[in-house]
């Protein structure tokens, strides 16, 4: 016969007045935590007591009721309650539900129990009960001010319930994290979040930020220098859609129509253009998010100069600029800081550069037949380069002036003139032989005799110059400052030929480091050089010695050319070159390079970034990423090599092992590059510019889609 279920009797529910109930000393929650009292008063001043208090009666010392209960469990509650008494918004008498236990267990157990049976919500819940609320008409800042939480908690708890209802149902099956969840959420599209998953999901432990970055990768950053120059509200005006990670800094988000953000740079560029063009009367203004590196080749620049001082402007330099050294120098004998002389020192810091940079002025007929170049900053700015005249607006030039003079580097053609008021050597025409007759009158000089004087002439000044070492350097120098910074030049009397051919179609090359100092070099001394290239030789006369040589190393520097073309791998040039990197202890990665996507990653096969990885990290990393497809593979790489160190072959120098390996052993010791021995101070050149090319075939990388990346085919 089966055994009788026991039924069980459930506490029973009674109203009790508040002066009626006390704390129980055997509450098991002593740590403050979550919900603040004020807050959750305010709750149960809003809807009322949503759980009722655990309570026992109190006994005497006979068993019998006091008429007062304890409570082990809803401590918290009470003190809410308590504080809506004292701030007479409930009565000292007002009934509170409450279920009286029996007393069958010990006060201490009911209160752990009531504290340790209950589940938290789970977060996806929590998510979709917010956006029921906002789907029945409550916004964020409503929500917030009743859940006591603040309104951006709101707005991503939203954003979570607004994922994918596919990926949150994984979600609540633990089959994915909630990083996940908040790296999905960066996007509405539900369909681009479950193509992502399908892709992420086949990895072992797919991170937060692969998803973000699969996610925004058709996205243009909001700090992109066309999204600044636009700006986003401007974008956002037009039509564009603007991506936002509401779980982690996403500096401003991503745009997500790129055409769109492209046709708004391009519109307000030709406005800009345009408006500059009116504003100050250039012929031509040329306009473009980015010019190739070496678009102004061919030609001439001509410089602006600052007006001179007025004698309000000086009188004002002055006074600033002692009261600054003044100021200065007593901060820095003063022994405490003081935010009050640091303002004050940056105030006149700025007003000093406000006086110094003066706006620098061209000439009316300059303007008239030059031009500008306008183009976006990496900073999102207007880049304005100003001064360009191109080969076709040059002014023409008469005969008797040209004599001698050079243009684009080439020498004008020498003509000998007539007799009849043509060249003279000091005041005799030349160029007409003498008639054999003696009637008595002086004749032109003979050519050849003219030929033979002058050349005992130039050996003479040679040997003279070669005495003279520093009036040698300037000489040279002088010819450099010609060759680079004078269209019509005045020719020099050395027949040394420069060259300043460097021009590439590399994205991103004038955003270097290196491109930006040179370009600042040279517009400083633009800016200094005299405006007529005739007066170029006095003014490096009175130079001093530490200008002289910075003016040269400059315009040495530009005609350097290391470049490795299809047509000209540049042997023996780049032979030199490695001399000069090794004696001036030059090394790319030390310059600041390091491989990203667009300067060699993205430009090559996916062997080869996988050997870059291999090389830099070791093979377990590239065992990390040799599953991608290459846009993402590219991407990763670029993550694991930056701050390596390591370089492509064309970048590196054995020269510069060479030089680690030796130290400070003798100069005749022998170290090993490639298996072979080699003596301490002799140049190797990497493989690439050794090889012989005889007969060899070479081919531009399949899958290099710009065409930059050259190798000898097998």
């Amino acid at each position: 016969m089966a055994q009788a279920i026991q039924k069980i009797a459930l506490n029973v529910g009674r109203d009790i007045p508040f002066n009626k109930l006390v704390l129980s000393q055997q509450n098991v929650r002593k740590t403050k935590a979550g919900v603040s009292i004020e807050e959750l008063a305010d709750d149960i001043a809003r809807r009322g007591l949503l759980t009722s208090l655990n309570v026992r009666a109190e006994l005497d010392a006979e068993g019998k009721e006091t008429g007062i209960y304890r409570i082990p469990a809803g401590g918290r509650r009470y003190r809410a309650l308590k504080l809506l008494v004292d701030r007479k918004q409930l009565s000292k008498a007002a009934a509170i539900p409450c279920i009286v236990s029996a007393g069958e267990t010990l006060e201490a157990e009911d209160s752990l129990a009531e504290n340790t049976k209950r589940i938290d919500l789970h977060p996806l819940d929590e998510f979709r009960a917010m956006m029921v609320l906002r789907e029945e008409g409550l916004d964020e800042e409503e929500i917030a001010a009743r859940f006591h939480i603040s309104v951006a908690t709101v707005k991503q708890r939203l954003r979570l319930a607004s994922v994918s209802p596919r990926l949150l149902q994984l979600y609540g099956d633990d089959e994915m994290r909630l990083a996940q969840v908040m790296a999905f959420s960066i996007t509405k599209d539900h369909a681009r979040q479950e193509q992502v998953w399908e892709t992420v999901s086949r990895a072992q432990n797919p991170e937060p930020y692969y998803i973000r970055r699969l996610l925004t990768e058709t996205g243009v950053r909001a700090t992109d220098r066309r999204a600044v120059y636009v700006g986003i509200e401007a974008y956002e005006v037009a039509g564009g859609a603007v991506m936002r990670d509401l779980f982690e800094q996403d500096n401003g988000g991503w745009l997500q129509d790129p055409a769109l953000l492209e046709q708004l740079v391009l519109e307000k560029l030709t406005a800009d253009a345009e408006a500059l063009k009116a504003e100050e009367g250039w012929k031509w203004v040329d306009a473009a998010i980015d010019f190739h590196y070496g678009h102004t080749s061919g030609l001439r620049r001509f410089y602006g100069k600052q007006a001179e001082w007025s004698e309000e402007e000086l009188a004002r330099h002055d006074a600033v600029k002692a009261e600054y050294d003044k100021l200065d120098a007593d901060y820095a004998a003063a022994e405490d800081y003081s935010e009050e002389t640091e303002a004050r020192l940056e105030e006149l810091g700025d007003a000093l550069d406000a006086l110094n940079g003066r706006p620098h002025l061209f000439d009316p007929d300059d303007i008239a037949r030059g031009g500008v170049f306008i183009s976006l900053a990496a900073n999102g700015e207007l880049k304005i380069e100003r001064g360009y005249v191109r080969p076709e607006d040059e002014p023409v030039v008469d005969a008797e002036e040209s004599d001698g003079v050079e243009q684009n580097g080439d020498a004008g053609d020498e003509s000998i003139a007539s007799a009849e008021g043509g060249a003279t050597v000091n005041g005799t025409p030349v160029g007409v032989e003498e008639p054999d007759e003696d009637d008595g009158k002086v004749r032109p000089l003979s050519e050849r005799l003219i030929e033979d004087l002058t050349a005992a002439r130039t050996l003479a000044l040679r040997n003279a110059l070669a005495n003279e070492p520093m009036m040698a350097f300037i000489t040279v120098l002088h010819l450099l400052v010609l060759n680079t910074f004078y269209h019509f030049r005045s020719a020099s009397c050395l027949e040394i030929t420069v060259q300043h051919s460097v021009s590439t179609k590399t994205q991103g090359l004038s955003d270097t480091v290196w491109a930006k100092e040179i370009e600042q070099r040279q517009e400083n001394w633009g800016h200094d050089l005299p405006g007529d290239a005739d007066a170029v030789w006095a003014y490096l006369i009175a130079l001093d010695h530490d200008s002289r040589m910075a003016l040269f190393a400059h315009c040495a520097s530009m005609s350097l050319n290391a470049t490795i073309q299809q047509w000209n791998r540049r042997t023996k040039e780049n032979q030199h070159a490695v001399q000069l990197a090794q004696s001036i202890g030059f090394g790319m990665v030390s310059a600041g390079w390091t491989p990203t996507v667009d300067n060699y990653l993205g430009r090559v096969t996916k062997a080869h970034i996988l050997q870059a990885v291999r090389e830099a990290k070791g093979d377990q990393s590239a065992q990390l990423i040799d599953h991608l497809k290459k846009p993402d593979m590219a991407r990763e790489a670029a993550r694991l090599l930056d701050g390596s160190g390591w370089l492509p072959e064309v970048l590196r120098y054995s020269a510069d092992e060479i030089a680690e390996e030796v130290g400070t052993s003798e100069a005749n010791d022998a170290v090993t590059v490639d298996g072979e021995d080699v003596e301490a101070g002799d140049v190797v050149l990497p493989a690439f510019l050794t090889e012989d090319l005889d007969g060899e075939q070479t081919a531009f990388d399949a899958d290099d889609d710009k065409g930059g990346h050259l190798e000898a085919a097998e």
